[in-house]
């Protein structure tokens, strides 16, 4: 199992501190890991730099082979892959084998794109090309999550835009994007994709220095607040996928056991711990109980253990402080009133495990309503008014989605214009599609990923005027 760096094209032990990644699912250590110090930290700052010298003048005929082969091997390297992120992020290894060819799908899309050359035919007489650049050196900074897919929303559109990019992965779940990494730099030219390994303080160390052109970052709201601080001096830009507390807005005129899988598929979707999961479900009260009901029988009937086990279809939280945050908020919301309405949990001597959790008779001024849980805990909340709903969905430092769910879709579409998220979907929620822009209004995020969008977010514009 590898922990090594890659930094220049050679594997490179961190010079730092070393720390344990651990299997969620008994708490057993996987690997331990040695972090990057400082000077290392420059020194894949520096390759990427030197090597950006050259790259930034690659054709795209290039990169599109080159993306074409890495995409071969993972799909060759699936199953290792796949295996490596269910030991580390805890997931079921079916979810995880999706996680890999839903990655390898996405670099196909990525690879489909063209960065547009604009021709503006002015009146002077004069034409002006107007060319999207690439930036320089990319600083990527991923989440426990969704390790090995979002590492790859990160990557490869930088890449597009031929960019050379450094990545810290999160401590927790490190080893299925050194695999990525180093699969890429089998078909990459040296220095192009660094990977530095670490806690906090290697990725503030990419994110403070002067020669990284843009810093792309998926995770929490603070620590995005954290790297824009530290942006400002060098006025260096960023993309920041922040928290959400998706709404889902249930109207009276759904058919329940139609849409019922669908809600708890988006609810629990990686046990809950997804940026764009519904996280808080609002229903009407004509269908609040048989919906409920339904909801509850599909949370019964999980399997909830080690994801490596094929009969496992609910793994672990991934690690004990998220563990700790979700039991809390449970906890609190029972304290104040809410019922669980679903099979309780059965205590182990090992692993960080909670079933998945449905919680009624909450409302507004409830933590577990108010705040983003990132686990499986569910709260859902009665209405009899649709402006009362709108009104909560709103009423949030949080817009990055949410979702109307009617047979209604003009209502439903009326209803979607209202809310203040950067996506709405409509009798769906979190399936993402990597053609349309994706990013959080309010304190979800700055900047937009995927499609043409997110790709032009890693170019910079140059307008030449040309005069016969």
């Amino acid at each position: 199992m590898n922990t090594n760096m890659l930094i220049n094209g050679i594997q490179v032990q961190g010079a730092a501190d070393t720390f344990e990644v651990l299997n969620p699912a008994n708490e057993q250590v996987i690997a331990t890991v040695a972090s990057a110090s400082v000077e290392q930290v420059n020194q894949a700052i520096q390759a990427a730099a030197q090597a950006f010298k050259t790259w930034q003048f690659i054709s795209d005929e290039e990169i599109n082979t080159i993306f074409t082969k890495i995409v071969a091997d993972i799909r060759h390297e699936q199953s290792e892959i796949a295996r490596l992120i269910t030991l580390e992020q805890g997931k079921p290894l079916a979810l995880a084998q999706f996680e890999v060819e839903a990655g390898a799908n996405w670099i196909e899309y990525i690879l489909s794109l063209n960065i547009p050359v604009e021709t503006i035919d002015d009146p002077s007489g004069k034409t002006i090309q107007v060319f999207n650049r690439p930036l320089g050196v990319i600083a990527s900074i991923t989440p426990w999550n969704w390790p090995f897919m979002i590492v790859i929303w990160h990557l490869f559109p930088a890449l597009k835009a031929k960019n050379c990019i450094v990545n810290k992965p999160s401590e927790y779940t490190p080893l299925s994007t050194i695999k990525l990494i180093e699969i890429m730099n089998r078909h990459l030219p040296q220095g192009v994709c660094n990977i530095v390994l670490g806690q906090g303080g290697v990725g503030q160390a990419l994110s403070e220095h002067p020669d990284v052109a843009k810093v792309t970052f998926t995770g929490s709201t603070r620590t995005g607040q954290s790297i824009l601080s530290h942006s400002v001096a060098s006025l260096k830009g960023v993309v920041l996928e922040l928290g959400g507390n998706d709404i889902g807005i249930v109207l009276n005129d759904v058919d329940v056991n139609e849409i019922a899988p669908r809600i708890f598929g988006s609810a629990f979707l990686n046990m809950g711990q997804t940026c764009a999961a519904l996280k808080r479900l609002y229903v009407h009260e004509d269908v609040y109980d048989q919906l409920t009901q339904k909801l509850a029988e599909l949370a019964d009937a999980q399997v909830v253990g080690d994801g490596l086990d094929e009969n496992t279809t609910f793994g672990p939280i991934q690690n004990r402080m998220q563990y700790q945050k979700v039991k809390s908020l449970i906890d609190d919301a029972v304290a104040q009133g809410g019922e669980i309405i679903t099979q309780q949990n059965q205590e182990t001597e090992k692993g960080y495990y909670i079933r998945p959790t449905l919680v009624t008779n909450v409302n507004a001024g409830v933590a577990l309503v108010d705040e983003e849980q990132f686990g499986p805990v569910l709260p859902i909340v009665k209405f009899s008014q649709v402006e009362d709903a709108i009104y909560a969905a709103n009423h949030t430092s949080f817009g990055l989605g949410g979702s109307v769910w009617s047979k209604d879709l003009e209502q439903a579409q009326q209803i979607a214009s209202r809310l203040e998220t950067g996506t709405v979907w409509i009798n769906s929620h979190s399936d993402l599609s990597p053609a349309a822009p994706f990013g959080g209004w309010k304190l979800s995020g700055l900047g937009y990923s995927f499609g043409l969008s997110g790709l032009l977010l890693f170019t910079k514009k140059q307008a030449i005027h040309i005069t016969k």
